[in-house]
């Protein structure tokens, strides 16, 4: 039984993204069955000091008729929270970490945060920092995108580099159909909560004082170079009653339990031209109202205190 898992954990050696790993994990699952377990289970609980090599730690459990074989593989790149695994038994269709929509797209539940990764080490990064000069083609982005709750999201990214760390998860950007579809939900409400606004469900509403401006003077910035120097400044929303953490607000969620798709930060979607969509803490009706909110005004590479991003994935088909 041992050497049979060994065999399989030597063919899982080469670089990891998460989606590519999926088949040979289930691989792992289906030897481990054949070698006369009566069940198997794949459990990725590593923590970020438990990362090998730069792989997360999974461990497969085989719990007849040997309970005392446990063996370590190191298929993802990931500092913490579930790993992104498709396990047959239970009929799990999407990652962990991501929500089922329309039967079809896996959406990230809540919005983006960035882990990096450097020599073999994965570390959580600054959502309040920009990950500006990472994205040179042909070079490898050291960025992995996370779906997490209770966490401060990115912002300060712009839509190509959110795309790149996206793809570094073995995801990619929502399409503009797929992100309304998410918030809108199958019932086509102008909210992910319902049809209409309710106050103080999601986070817009609205700061008294623009952080912008109060950041800026704290910083010793006025005049017009407000606008054009401090909108990436890490200070905006780190102020009090700024960006919330993920799924803090309870009841902004989608009837297929996607969090914060209105408010908190503009979401990029897949549009070389720009486009982000929802609003952001400040703004969830001057380009449309709740799922309906759509920028256009900027282009790809272009980021702010206000910008963030999730990311999709095709749908898993379990037989």
């Amino acid at each position: 039984m041992q050497n049979a898992l060994r065999s399989w954990v030597s063919a899982l050696q080469t670089p990891p993204l998460m989606r590519s790993r999926v088949a040979q994990l289930l691989l792992v699952v289906l030897a481990a069955s054949s070698a006369g377990c009566a069940s198997t289970e794949l459990r990725g609980d590593a923590a970020a000091s438990e990362v090998v090599r730069g792989h997360r730690e999974v461990v497969i459990s085989v719990t007849e008729p040997d309970p005392t074989v446990s063996m370590a593989l190191a298929p993802l790149v990931f500092a913490s929270g579930p790993a992104a695994l498709f396990v047959e038994r239970s009929n799990v269709r999407c990652p962990e970490g991501m929500a089922l929509v329309a039967d079809r797209v896996c959406v990230d539940r809540w919005e983006a945060t960035l882990a990096r990764v450097v020599n073999g080490k994965v570390e959580d990064w600054s959502p309040f920092y920009a990950v500006d000069g990472e994205e040179s083609p042909g070079a490898s982005f050291p960025f992995v995108a996370l779906s997490r709750p209770g966490k401060q999201p990115q912002a300060y990214i712009s839509g190509r580099q959110a795309e790149l760390a996206c793809r570094s998860s073995g995801k990619r950007l929502c399409t503009s159909d797929e992100w309304v579809r998410s918030c809108r939900g199958s019932k086509n409400t102008q909210f992910p909560y319902g049809q209409e606004r309710r106050a103080k469900v999601c986070n817009d509403d609205i700061r008294g004082r623009h952080p912008v401006i109060e950041a800026t003077n704290g910083a010793g910035i006025f005049g017009d170079k407000v606008w054009l120097d401090g909108m990436n400044l890490p200070q905006i929303n780190q102020l009090p009653d700024t960006l919330a953490l993920t799924g803090s607000r309870k009841e902004c969620v989608s009837e297929e339990g996607v969090h914060d798709l209105v408010g908190n930060l503009h979401e990029w979607v897949a549009d070389a031209d720009g486009t982000f969509r929802g609003g952001f803490y400040m703004d969830t009706t001057h380009n449309g109202d709740g799922c309906s909110y759509r920028t256009t005004a900027h282009d790809f590479n272009y980021h702010d205190y206000s910008t963030g991003f999730r990311c999709c994935a095709d749908a898993e088909s379990v037989e």
